[in-house]
C-alpha cells in the first residue's frame, strides 16, 4: 500500500526533556552455538563488534572434546572458538554442556552423574581458570542447557527432577567458584520456565543458600505477551523461594520454531524482524536483567560431532533441525549473509545511554526512545500477532533544544536496503533531510505492517 493511502495515523509522543533513567539496551544480548565447533568467521566477528554487545551466551558442548582421557586436556578446538568471540569485544556467558567419555562412558542422556565427582570438579575448575582467569573471556557460567528435555534440546543431559539438577548444579558451581570466585553462576537454562525442574531447583537453592546469581530459561514464540508472562512466572518462583535478589535471564529466545516449512526466503521475512524488535522493546520495558537472542550465525550440523555422545535418534534430530528443515534464526546465514534481525540489534545499539519518555498511541506500535551526546533516537516496531496493518507514525517531540538538526530514518521491511555480506553491513536510510526545531517538532514516518524503523535527530555542526 502507498503511504499516501495509509489507513491510520498513530501519534508517538517523545519528551526529550524527560529522561527516565539509563536505557541499558546492552541487556538485550546475543546467543550463539550448540551446532558445531567452528569459530565465528571474521566477517561475522566484525559485524557483531559493530553492535557493541557486552555479553554473548554460548554453549561449551562436548564436540569440543576438551577431555579425551583421564588427566588429558585438548584445547585445539575450543581455543580458536573462544578467541573469535573475544574479538567481538564482548564477554561471554558459557553454558557448560560437556560430557567427556572418561567420566561418562555410556551414551545415555539420563546419566548425569559423572563416574568420579572429584575428577569432574577438577576438569571444570581447569576450564574455568583457562577462560575466566588466564584469559578474561567468560564472566558468567550457566550450568547445563535445557536439561528438562535432554537431546531434544541439543543437550547431552536429561534431568527431570529439580532436586537432581540442584545436586548437579551445586557440585559444579563449587568447582567454578573455586577457580574463579567472582564468577556469576546460574541455571537451569530450562526449555520452559514452567518445567518442574525450575521450581524445584529454586526451592533447593533457597533452602541451602547455594550460590545463584541468575535463573534462566528459554522461549521460542512470536507473541511478546507470552514472553512477558513467562518472565512474571520466573519472578513469582523466585519470590516463593526467597530469592528475590536473583537476576532473571532469558538465555535463549526467538520467534516460534517448527513451522514445518523452511526456505531461504523465510529468513528475510520482515515479520520476523518486527516480532523480534517488539519483544526486545517489551523486555526493556519490563527491565529484564538479560535476554539473549538466538542466534548470531546459522551453521551446518555435522553428524560426526554428535555421534560420540548422542543417541542415533538425537543425532537424527539435530540433522533434521539444522540441515534438512533449518530454522534460519541467524543474524547471519551459513554463508555469512546479513539478515534483517542483525539490523534490529544495530538499531538497538544506536539508541544511546539515556532513556527518554515515549508513548505510542496504538498497541501494535512499540516504541523505545533514547539519547546521548550525539543525538536523540526513537525505535519503532509495527507488529501484531494477529496480523499487522500499514500505519504512519507521527512523532511529536517536546523539550528539544532549538536549532538545526539532521533527520535520518532507517527502516527494515521487505525492501532489504542493506549492503549484504560485505564488510560495511550498512543499512541505507529511507530519508535524510535537514530540519529546524524550536522546542516542539513533528514528523511522519511510514510504517508498513511488520516493519521496524529508527528515527534519529542529530545536531547539525556549527558553521
Amino acid at each position: 500500500m502507498s503511504p499516501l493511502r495509509a489507513p491510520q495515523l498513530v501519534p508517538v509522543n517523545v519528551d526529550a526533556g524527560a529522561p527516565t533513567g539509563p536505557l541499558e539496551a546492552w541487556r538485550q544480548g546475543l546467543g550463539h552455538g550448540g551446532i558445531n565447533s567452528l569459530p565465528l568467521p571474521e566477517t561475522v566477528v566484525g559485524g557483531v563488534a559493530r553492535l557493541r554487545p557486552r555479553l554473548i551466551r554460548i554453549f561449551i558442548q562436548e564436540f569440543f572434546r576438551v577431555y579425551p582421557d583421564h588427566g588429558c586436556y585438548d584445547w585445539t578446538r575450543l581455543d580458536p572458538y573462544m578467541a573469535a568471540l573475544q574479538r567481538t569485544g564482548a564477554r561471554v556467558m558459557a553454558a557448560l554442556c560437556i560430557k567427556p567419555p572418561p567420566l561418562y562412558p555410556t551414551v545415555n542422556e539420563s546419566v548425569w552423574r559423572p563416574t568420579d565427582l572429584g575428577e569432574w570438579q577438577h576438569l571444570v575448575a581447569t576450564m574455568v581458570h583457562r577462560y575466566s582467569v588466564a584469559q578474561p573471556i567468560v564472566t558468567h557460567w550457566e550450568i547445563g542447557n535445557e536439561v528438562d528435555i535432554g537431546e531434544n534440546g541439543g543437550s547431552p543431559y536429561l534431568i527431570t527432577a529439580g532436586a537432581d539438577y540442584a545436586e548437579y548444579y551445586a557440585s559444579t558451581v563449587e568447582a567454578v567458584r573455586r577457580a574463579y570466585p567472582q564468577a556469576r553462576v546460574g541455571g537451569p537454562a530450562a526449555a520452559s520456565v514452567h518445567s518442574p525442574v525450575v521450581a524445584g531447583f529454586l526451592q533447593e537453592c533457597g533452602r541451602h543458600r547455594w550460590p545463584l546469581d541468575f535463573v534462566s530459561w528459554h522461549l521460542y514464540h512470536s507473541d511478546p505477551a507470552l514472553h512477558l508472562a513467562h518472565l512474571g512466572t520466573a519472578r513469582r518462583l523466585l519470590t516463593q523461594a526467597g530469592l528475590e535478589e536473583v537476576e532473571v535471564m532469558i538465555t535463549e529466545w526467538s520467534r516460534r520454531l517448527f513451522d514445518g516449512v523452511s526456505v531461504e526466503e523465510d529468513a528475510f521475512d520482515p515479520r520476523r524482524a518486527a516480532a523480534i524488535a517488539t519483544t526486545a522493546i517489551r523486555f526493556a520495558d519490563a527491565r529484564v536483567d538479560g535476554s539473549f537472542y538466538y542466534h548470531i550465525w546459522d551453521q551446518t550440523c555435522y553428524a560426526d560431532d554428535f555421534r560420540p555422545f548422542f543417541s542415533p535418534a538425537g543425532v537424527a534430530n539435530m540433522l533434521r533441525h539444522w540441515n534438512e528443515v533449518p530454522h534460519r534464526l541467524g543474524m547471519f546465514g551459513v554463508a555469512g549473509e546479513a539478515r534483517p534481525q542483525y539490523f534490529v540489534y544495530w538499531m538497538l545499539s544506536r539508541l544511546g545511554s539515556q532513556r527518554l519518555a515515549s508513548h505510542s498511541g496504538h498497541a501494535d506500535v512499540a516504541t523505545l526512545a533514547g539519547s546521548d551526546e550525539t543525538g536523540l533516537r526513537v525505535l519503532l516496531s509495527n507488529y501484531s500477532v494477529e496480523g499487522s496493518a500499514d500505519r504512519v507514525a507521527e512523532l511529536r517531540y517536546e523539550g528539544l533544544p532549538p536549532g538545526v538538526k539532521h533527520l535520518s530514518v532507517w527502516r527494515i521491511d521487505g525492501g532489504q536496503r542493506w549492503d549484504g555480506a560485505d564488510a560495511s553491513l550498512r543499512l541505507r536510510p529511507t530519508e535524510r533531510r535537514e530540519v529546524d526545531t524550536n522546542g516542539a517538532f513533528q514528523c511522519q514516518v511510514w510504517l508498513p505492517g511488520d516493519s521496524v524503523a529508527l528515527v534519529e535527530l542529530r545536531p547539525a555542526p556549527t558553521p
